[in-house]
């Protein structure tokens, strides 16, 4: 493949689908391909074809196997596209693809399949080319927006910059340039801003790049630069706000900036994925600079938690010995932030059914055990609850009345059912006494005819 075709290839990649056959010529900006249908009469769309493409009869698409037109390029439909993979291979082995000379288009599309596929060093190369090529329009930008002050800059629409999709950068520019000459400042500032969107990008992906390869400093600089030109830029602000954070962490005025941009994305993109972090971070951050930096803000934290164990320990002290002792919120994140493998609810169904074995020898305290490592990772499970209940009552514990209340107006059948349970291990004793508990504490029970008929047996 020669290098000119790979890189219109590249170029393409980046661009919208097309439907134009593998070979087929470049339709240059301001013309479309006719649609299906389209003949050449005057009822024919606005939209021509480039100069000398063949005519294209009125009717149907052309079906399969239909002669091309005298003098179009042969079309093969067996070849399929290269691949990301094959095209660098292709890109790698051209000879002078860096120094040659590119196109904005054909720089950044380069810039963005590198950066696409990992390889940041052979991205920013060209993501660099394709900067300096917008070098000029935002310096225009820039100068206008000085000019107007604080004018608001219209809209590109506003401005009537005639500006098409797929518009070349330099083609924009020189739109931008001429309104500047003629003393338009305005309309200068809106056609140059349109111009930069994609340049914009380009930055953005640099900055992305950078942090990639560990230059972080740089990769600040590269957000800076977006935000010098649109402030609201959603990626940009929230880019350069997290590494802000992450960098100027004793630097309280840059916490404040960062804190700034968080808040400005916020404001101009509440419907953003990147917001409720942004809200979140933004609080973050008012609280490291009140303790006076990270340092001391994550000193306060060691030392709030270090309170709330002293506290939560003697309380712990105070209580009764059969009184469940309190969670800390350490205890709390540990079981929370726990993941549910199979593996894990394998073994908290086995603590059950141990559970179920131990009070059906009588043995309580083991049971009560097994049970307690099950309910904070299950609180729901009515089979536990129910296990855990009987326990604390076979241990004559004065809380064991609380939590079997509990048990009862959670889950009062998975009680009858621990019943059947004992029963099917051996402890009928067991189970006739809890039957007989249940039918006393809940006169109103949904099933008492199958109880009674359980406990006349």
């Amino acid at each position: 493949m020669s290098l000119s075709l790979v890189l219109a290839t590249t170029a393409l990649l980046a661009a919208e689908p097309t439907s134009l056959p593998p070979g087929h010529p470049t339709i240059p900006p301001g013309t479309q391909a006719s649609p299906a249908g389209m003949g050449s009469g005057p009822n024919t769309p606005t939209g021509a074809l480039p100069p000398g493409h063949p005519t294209m009869p009125a009717g149907s698409p052309v079906a399969p196997g239909t002669p091309l037109p005298s003098g179009h390029p042969t079309v093969d439909t067996n070849k399929l596209p290269p691949s990301a993979e094959e095209l660098m291979k292709q890109l790698d082995s051209s000879e002078g693809l860096r120094e040659r000379e590119k196109t904005f288009e054909i720089a950044s599309s380069l810039g963005r399949l590198y950066y696409m596929n990992g390889r940041n060093a052979d991205a920013l190369s060209f993501l660099g080319q394709a900067q300096a090529k917008a070098d000029g329009v935002r310096s225009l930008f820039l100068a206008s927006k000085k000019k107007l002050g604080k004018a608001a800059v219209p809209t590109a629409e506003a401005a009537n910059c005639g500006f098409t999709p797929g518009q070349p950068l330099d083609a924009m520019e020189a739109v931008a340039q001429a309104r500047a000459k003629s003393g338009d400042t305005a309309g200068a500032a809106a056609c140059a801003l349109a111009a930069l969107v994609p340049a914009l990008d380009v930055d953005v992906l640099r900055g992305n790049a950078l942090y990639l390869g560990g230059d972080s400093v740089s990769a600040l600089k590269a957000y800076a630069r977006v935000l010098e030109v649109e402030p609201r830029h959603e990626e940009a602000l929230y880019a350069h706000s997290s590494l802000l954070f992450e960098m100027k962490g004793e630097d309280l005025q840059a916490l404040k900036t960062a804190r700034e941009g968080f808040d400005a994305l916020v404001t101009s993109h509440p419907g953003s994925q990147r917001a409720a972090m942004a809200r979140e971070l933004s609080v973050r951050i008012e609280e490291t600079v009140k303790a006076g930096g990270r340092k001391k803000w994550l000193a306060s934290r060691a030392e709030d938690r270090k309170v709330r164990l002293s506290q939560s320990t003697a309380q712990a002290a105070a209580m009764p010995p059969d009184a469940p002792r309190p969670l800390t919120p350490e205890m709390v994140d540990a079981v929370k932030n726990t993941e549910r493998t199979p593996e894990l609810e394998a073994g908290l169904s086995k603590l059950v059914e141990e559970g179920e074995e131990h009070l059906a020898r009588g043995r309580f305290q083991e049971a009560l055990a097994n049970y307690t490592r099950v309910v904070p990772f299950q609180p729901e499970n009515g089979r536990a609850k129910a296990g855990m209940a009987w326990a604390l009552v076979g241990l004559g514990r004065p809380m064991g009345a609380r939590v079997w209340s509990v048990a009862l107006q959670s889950d009062a059948g998975a009680v009858e059912k621990l019943g059947d349970t004992l029963l099917a291990k051996g402890d009928a004793k067991g189970a006739k006494a809890l039957w007989e508990k249940l039918a006393q504490d809940v006169p109103n029970y949904p099933n008492k005819a199958a109880l009674q008929a359980k406990l006349s047996q």
